[in-house]
């Protein structure tokens, strides 16, 4: 039987930095006359050397208008077109704009409209890269951003090079009845998550859930299927989110983990029903999840939903 497609935004609203994508327009990014003509009604994210947006009084984002700043700045990023308006993104301290307030992104995905903490999103994630991607890997020498800010050639050697994202597992593990959760030193306490890690090289994405969980938990997966995935740019991955079932493994906590432990449906519930917010006592009994912007939490009460009976 065909599998009926999902939407593209068929998870939107579930966690962050889904809703209100932007038209990126990947044929504007080599017409630098068009991308001049949207300049002056433009809306620009500036970001600062630690990739917290500038925001106002309110904490609300403060993009300004391009024909406010003058020229393009050489370094400018187009995101794309909303509504017949371009976006871009620049580093702060290439203009002359001050505001009151800086926002980071955790802080914004949870406070801001989904459309503003999105595009806060994608603007990180491609500044992060320009910081990061200066010299060629190659040879050395120097990159030059083109294409709008999307693709780096090499001053030297014409090598190009293009936005990194890592690939990362996150699963729901569960072995029919319970589900596997672990929680990493400098956690807040009592938190637990779901279980997550890079893709390697050479590696399907299912091996990697199966690797992944067995080195951080000695649990071993038997079958999982893929559910939907989170641009997480911190600084530049996509969660691959998936429900796994495993066998009934005692649990072992690897190198990367403080603790790993099945947890029941109640349990979870529980957690789930808890304020995120509220940080729990040592002493506390219970646990608590993630926070809702992120697709770990969603895949928890994926999870519930199927196995609560």
């Amino acid at each position: 039987m065909p599998i009926d497609p999902l939407p593209i935004q068929a998870h939107a609203g579930a966690f962050a930095f889904l809703e209100g994508a932007l038209d990126r327009a990947d044929h504007l990014r080599d017409a630098p006359e068009a991308l001049a003509a949207l300049w002056p009604q433009a809306r620009v994210l500036l970001l600062d050397d630690d990739g917290r947006a500038l925001a106002d009084d309110a904490q609300r984002l403060f993009a300004v208008a391009g024909d406010a700043l003058g020229g393009m700045p050489a370094n400018a990023v187009f995101l794309g077109v909303h509504d017949g308006q371009g976006w871009f993104a620049a580093r702060s301290a290439t203009v002359d704009v001050q505001a009151p307030q800086r926002m980071d992104l955790r802080a914004a995905a949870a406070a801001w409209p989904a459309f503003e903490s999105s595009v806060f999103a994608q603007a990180r994630a491609v500044l992060h890269w320009h910081a990061r991607h200066r010299h060629c890997g190659v040879c050395g020498g120097d990159v030059q951003f083109v294409r709008a800010g999307w693709l780096g050639r090499c001053a030297q050697c014409g090598s190009e090079h293009y936005p990194r994202t890592d690939q990362a597992i996150i699963a729901a593990v569960t072995d029919g009845s319970r589900l596997l959760l672990g929680r990493q030193k400098g956690w807040p306490p009592k938190r637990y998550s779901v279980l997550a890690g890079f893709v390697e090289p050479g590696e399907s994405l299912e091996q990697t859930v199966a690797r992944e969980v067995l080195e951080e938990s000695g649990v071993r997966v038997h079958a999982c299927r893929y559910l939907a995935s989170q641009p997480w740019p911190f600084p530049g991955s996509l969660m691959l989110g998936f429900l796994a079932l495993a066998h009934p493994d005692t649990p072992v906590a690897g190198d990367e983990l403080e603790d790993v432990r099945w947890f029941d449906v109640d349990q979870v519930r529980a957690g789930l029903a808890r304020d995120w917010a509220t940080p729990m006592a040592d002493d506390e009994p219970g646990i608590a999840l993630s926070p809702p912007i992120s697709i770990a939490r969603w895949l928890v009460e994926c999870w519930l939903a199927e196995y609560s009976g």
